[in-house]
C-alpha cells in the first residue's frame, strides 16, 4: 500500500497533521483536501489533544493546489460544477480551521504558496524555519487567490496584502516575520519541538477559556471572515472558468510563459 499523503499523530497532548506528497512539494489534490478535513474532525474528538501542529513533509510546507489536476479539469467543457465543489471544499477546510476549538500552530518548514500559505493564515500561530517562503502566485496562472485574500488582509493588513496578491512575489521567512505573517523563526530541526513547547504553554490554561478566546478572535474581531471566505470561494470558482485560467494552467503544464488572451 502507498503511504498516506495526510498523516495524523498524537504525542501526549500534541496532535500533528503533516502533508506527505513530497515529490510535488505537498501540492494539494482534491483527495488530500478531503483527508485534511477528516484529520481535523478526528482530532476534534481527542480530549487529551490541546493544540494541533500542522506541518509539511520533505522540503516544502505546501506548494498550494495541484495545478496538474486543475489543468485536467479546465479542459472539460462543462466544469462549473466541479469548480464550485472544489472551492466549496476549500472554504469548508479554512472555516473548519478558524472554528476549530483548539489552537492550530502552523510549523512552516519550507515554501508555502497559494492555498499552502492560506493554510498557514487559517492557523492561530505561525512559526517558520528560515527556509520558509510565502507567496500567492495565482494571478500568474490566470486565477485569483479569493480564498486567501480575506485571511491575508485579516492577518497583515491591506497594504501588505495588496502587494503580495498583486505582484505574486514570494517573500522570505524573515520578511514574513517583519509584516506579521509569522510570529517566530525557529531552526528547521527544532520546528516541531517549538510547536510542542507552545502547546505546553497553551495547556496551562483552561480548555474552555482557550476555546472562547479563539472564538472571540476569529468570530468577533474577524466577524466577517466567514462571509468573505465564502465570497472568495465564488470569485475563485469564477476565475477558473475563464480563458485566462485555461491558458495559465496550460502554460504551467507545458513549462512556458502564458500568452494572455
Amino acid at each position: 500500500m502507498s503511504e498516506p499523503q495526510i498523516k495524523v499523530k498524537v504525542h501526549q497532548n500534541v496532535g500533528t497533521i503533516s502533508l506527505h506528497r513530497d515529490e510535488k512539494r505537498n501540492a494539494l489534490t482534491r483527495s488530500m483536501i478531503f483527508d485534511l478535513i477528516q484529520a481535523f474532525r478526528d482530532l476534534h474528538g481527542e480530549k487529551k489533544v490541546r493544540a494541533i501542529v500542522l506541518t509539511g513533509g520533505g522540503a516544502a510546507f505546501c506548494a498550494g493546489l495541484c495545478l496538474e489536476e486543475m489543468h485536467a479539469i479546465v479542459q472539460e467543457d462543462d466544469n462549473q460544477d466541479r469548480w464550485h465543489q472544489d472551492t466549496t471544499s476549500l472554504a469548508e477546510l479554512l472555516q473548519q480551521m478558524l472554528q476549530f476549538p483548539k489552537p492550530i500552530i502552523a510549523a512552516v518548514n519550507g515554501p508555502a504558496m497559494g492555498l499552502g500559505a492560506g493554510l498557514a493564515l487559517a492557523a492561530d500561530i505561525v512559526i517558520a524555519s528560515p527556509e520558509a517562503t510565502f507567496g500567492f502566485p495565482e494571478p500568474k496562472r490566470g486565477i485569483v487567490s479569493g480564498l486567501c485574500t480575506p485571511l491575508l488582509h485579516f492577518r497583515v493588513g491591506g497594504s501588505h496584502a495588496a502587494r503580495l496578491l498583486l505582484t505574486g512575489e514570494a517573500v522570505s521567512a524573515e520578511r514574513a516575520l517583519q509584516i506579521g505573517l509569522v510570529s517566530e523563526l525557529v531552526s528547521l530541526n527544532n520546528l516541531w519541538a517549538r510547536g510542542a513547547e507552545l502547546t505546553q504553554q497553551i495547556a496551562q490554561s483552561a480548555p474552555q477559556a482557550i476555546q472562547l478566546t479563539k472564538k472571540q478572535l476569529n468570530e468577533t474581531v474577524g466577524e466577517l471572515l466567514e462571509m468573505h471566505i465564502a465570497l472568495g470561494a465564488a470569485a475563485s470558482a469564477t476565475s477558473r472558468t475563464t480563458e485566462a485560467a485555461k491558458e495559465g494552467l496550460t502554460a504551467f503544464v507545458e513549462k512556458r510563459e502564458p500568452q494572455w488572451p
